[in-house]
């Protein structure tokens, strides 16, 4: 089998992962005593709960987290069932051990597109400036050049053609001031990238804490 390749860096975690595991060991005791009701869909549920986890997850804690305390024998024959139809249907991850615990990984033979997925990220990142020209804009939008210029100190026409390039701004109208400068306000994308439902749900200006 190929060497896998974690989906996140787990160090912060380890003593967190190690009390796990020693709870592990207690629930497995506990598991000798008192039988435990399974579903039938176990299998899928917890492949379900280890896709979800941003974090490896001892057995015990994938039990715990079904409903089923207790059960990590089962959990741990559902992962080397899990795996061997990942094997047998050709797919790209397996659920590994890391730290003690288990995670869903990606084969190593698929690094490249971790690698590619990895720089698409970076390159979507805001500069400190254009962030800036943004927050201007989503709070006083409809708002021409001039005034983001006023308030940044600086200017910003380049920052929000590419703000416009990334989709997170546009142009809503014109102003009705001399030259009827263009108004530029977010888009739905903008909504969708920082994750609100409507303009309304910006966090009110005394909330926010400078970094």
């Amino acid at each position: 089998m190929d060497e896998a390749t974690p989906t996140a860096v787990e160090d912060e975690h380890t003593e967190e992962v190690a009390e796990e595991v020693a709870e592990e060991v207690t629930e497995t005791t506990a598991e000798q005593k008192a039988p435990v009701v399974l579903p039938e869909d176990l299998d899928a549920r917890v492949e379900a709960a280890l896709m979800t986890s941003e974090r490896p997850m001892t057995a015990a804690r994938v039990a715990e987290a079904l409903g089923a305390a207790g059960a990590s024998g089962a959990v741990e024959e559902s992962i080397e069932a899990l795996n061997t139809e990942y094997e047998r249907t050709g797919r790209s991850f397996r659920i590994e051990k890391v730290a003690g615990a288990w995670q869903v990984v990606t084969l190593s033979k698929y690094a490249d597109v971790l690698d590619g997925l990895k720089r698409t990220k970076q390159d979507n990142r805001l500069s400190a400036s254009q962030l800036e020209t943004l927050a201007i804009v989503a709070y006083k939008q409809p708002i021409v050049r001039a005034q983001v210029e006023a308030i940044r100190g600086a200017a910003s026409g380049e920052v929000l053609r590419l703000l416009m390039d990334r989709h997170l701004v546009k142009v809503v109208g014109r102003s009705e001031e001399i030259g009827r400068p263009m108004l530029y306000g977010t888009t739905k994308q903008f909504l969708e990238v920082f994750g609100l439902g409507t303009l309304k749900d910006l966090p009110e200006a005394d909330e926010l804490k400078p970094i």
